[in-house]
């Protein structure tokens, strides 16, 4: 069934060997700056925050940040790539790969990189630090970024599928990916919002990557109503691709 899907992902992941080293390294750097700047920068005018210091309270967010922007980039820009460039999307129509295949292919390729510049991440984190999660902690964490990492990828494969140059795409991780990711508590926690604005906030789907994600790794707490927003925007998400991606397959 997922034939065609497991193809897209491997060449996806062949492309990626390539300068796996390299990625690895370059995506280190910006969660890195931002730890180091705020962690360590502000500790001494920052308390703890919800209960833990505020390292610690930084770490998970930054993880995921990482994780879900390279589900984005890894979908966008290749997505467009291999429309604009390579024409490998033209190829496909000749062939049994259906656009669920595509997309679904697509969303694997995302959730994979972004589970291991994630992981490059966080093993930074914990060799500088004396960060610290449990493992029983991982399974309810990696849920959220398994759905948030398949929202991201489905907006980076719209923008790839839609724009055509790549400046458009810049811009939107500009004026859209990244305030969305800033905004939902990488930082700092829902509660600092107004309380008029807090349930609005909570109701945003990165939020609810955000903060559960958060309280699963650090609590151990998996919150059923933020993974219910994330799933049900995942599926919206997903169903919106295919039908956009399926209608300029068409054109």
């Amino acid at each position: 069934m997922f034939k065609g899907a497991f193809s897209i992902w491997k060449r996806d992941m062949l492309v990626l060997r390539r300068s796996l080293f390299s990625e690895l390294v370059a995506v280190v750097a910006s969660p890195l700056t931002f730890y180091l700047a705020f962690g360590f920068g502000l500790k001494g005018y920052i308390a703890n925050v919800e209960g833990v210091p505020y390292t610690v309270f930084m770490a998970p967010g930054l993880i995921t940040m990482t994780a879900v922007s390279a589900a984005f980039d890894e979908s966008a820009w290749s997505m467009w790539f291999h429309r604009k460039v390579q024409r490998t999307i033209e190829a496909y129509r000749v062939t049994p790969i259906t656009v669920y295949d595509i997309v679904i292919g697509k969303i694997i390729s995302g959730f994979t990189q972004g589970a291991l510049k994630g992981v490059a991440v966080a093993t930074v984190i914990f060799l500088l630090t004396g960060v610290r999660f449990d493992p029983a902690h991982l399974a309810g964490y990696l849920a959220f970024i398994a759905l948030g990492s398949m929202v991201f990828s489905c907006a980076g494969t719209v923008c790839g599928t839609l724009m055509d140059k790549p400046e458009t795409i810049g811009k939107v991780q500009a004026v859209v990916i990244m305030p969305l990711i800033f905004l939902s508590g990488v930082f700092f926690p829902v509660s600092s919002y107004p309380e008029a604005m807090r349930a609005a906030v909570m109701a945003i789907p990165t939020t609810a990557l955000f903060e559960g994600s958060r309280r699963a790794l650090l609590a151990g707490s998996f919150d059923g109503g933020l993974i219910a927003i994330l799933a049900v925007t995942a599926l919206i998400a997903f169903t919106v691709t295919v039908a956009i991606f399926n209608r300029k397959m068409a054109e």
